[in-house]
């Protein structure tokens, strides 16, 4: 079976980066914007650093504002409707993963009405047109939405996530300005951080990964081992070394798929509007614990890219262990909770959340295939 790598067409990196929009925009005789972002960004001039881009080139748009932290089913529907009012031809999304995840549901359904239902998006759904174009401007280091052929939506009335992979919705253009994360507060630099970093793992063991995408999430464990800490902390360099970063585990991961802490963290954000990289960055160590049996010697790679010394002189036990407690300790330096019981899980609950990530879309990729038992026992010594 041959291997496919789908990236998008242009991307810009470094300060001053958000400049290129314009050019872009014009470049496409666009005749209106839709600027996809939320409240908290326009109120806090993060947002505003692009549309006034958008203001001194003469470039029309409309401000859509209403993304929320899981963006869910109504929220796509309300910016489609928008986009119809407005007559936009072109999206600029400005966030994080929900802004980009729901500016992508959009696009596709704005030239693919059929799935105007958006549920029918699920997994890999048969769209047949280009979704409208979207640049994409990034402002928080994790998900590399910008990148990627994925983007989720939470489904509210079923209390679950659903994953949806579609090669037509891919950005054109992605915006990697160090402008725009400068602001990101600790807490979501270290959630969208452990994110990213979750993105690495997770594609360099799954059943998928090849000799490209191995070079690319290898690369990204070092350089998130590397800078996260101090881009917590609010160093500038780190933080954009940390953009780059994200940006690398996204062109891997998207090409190959995730695994099961992924799958197990989807539910938490659907039922206890848990942000998304704390559910990863939380689950994150016990499933690669999990997945240890059967990863041959992969975790020497990611013990050594994190950082730990001696690795080839290791057992392969003793790498494995090394890894897991690298990973479980930059999580806790950065503040991520150690335990589900922390951002809510109930015992209660755990038998429809195994449910959930058992028909997520991301756990076939997952290196070692789990049983219903299985998720249940994660979730519990979780707890």
């Amino acid at each position: 079976m041959a291997n496919r790598i789908m990236l998008n067409e242009t991307s810009y990196f470094g300060k001053g980066a958000i400049q290129e929009i314009a050019g872009e925009i014009k470049s496409r005789g666009c005749r209106k914007v839709m600027v996809c972002t939320d409240p908290d960004l326009l109120k806090f001039q993060v947002a505003t650093k692009v549309t006034d881009v958008l203001d001194t080139a003469g470039i029309a748009y409309a401000v859509y504002d209403g993304i929320k932290a899981n963006p869910t089913i109504e929220n796509v529907q309300e910016g489609v409707a928008f986009c119809r009012k407005e007559d936009a031809d072109l999206i600029v999304a400005v966030g994080g993963g929900s802004a980009i995840d729901t500016s992508k549901a959009i696009a596709v359904i704005a030239t693919n009405p059929e799935f105007a239902d958006v549920r029918s998006l699920e997994g890999v759904a048969p769209t047949k047109n280009k979704c409208l174009p979207i640049i994409a401007v990034s402002t928080t280091s994790g998900t590399g939405a910008e990148v990627t052929i994925n983007y989720v939506i939470t489904d509210v009335e079923r209390h679950r996530k659903f994953v949806c992979v579609d090669p037509h919705d891919i950005p054109v253009v992605a915006v990697i300005d160090p402008d725009m994360v400068a602001s990101m507060p600790k807490g979501l630099c270290a959630a969208t951080g452990m994110d990213a970093l979750t993105h690495a793992i997770e594609g360099y063991i799954t059943k998928a990964a090849w000799e490209l995408t191995d070079m690319l999430h290898i690369k990204a464990i070092a350089m998130i081992a590397r800078n996260l800490r101090a881009s917590v902390a609010g160093d500038p360099k780190a933080r954009e070394e940390m953009a780059v970063a994200q940006y690398i585990a996204g062109m891997g991961f998207s090409n190959v798929g995730l695994g099961i802490v992924h799958s197990m963290a989807h539910p938490l954000s659907a039922m206890y509007d848990t942000p998304h990289g704390v559910a990863c960055a939380t689950i994150l160590p016990y499933v690669m614990a999990y997945n240890a049996p059967v990863t041959g010697e992969r975790y020497r790679d990611i013990a050594a890219a994190m950082g730990v010394p001696g690795t080839e002189a290791m057992s392969q036990e003793e790498y494995r262990q090394a890894a897991i407690d690298a990973v479980r300790q930059l999580g806790k330096d950065v503040g991520i909770p150690q335990k589900v019981s922390e951002v809510g899980v109930r015992e209660e609950d755990i038998d429809f959340l195994a449910d959930s990530a058992m028909a997520d879309a991301c756990t076939p990729g997952n290196p070692k295939d789990p049983t219903k038992e299985d998720i249940v026992a994660l979730y519990r010594s979780m707890m």
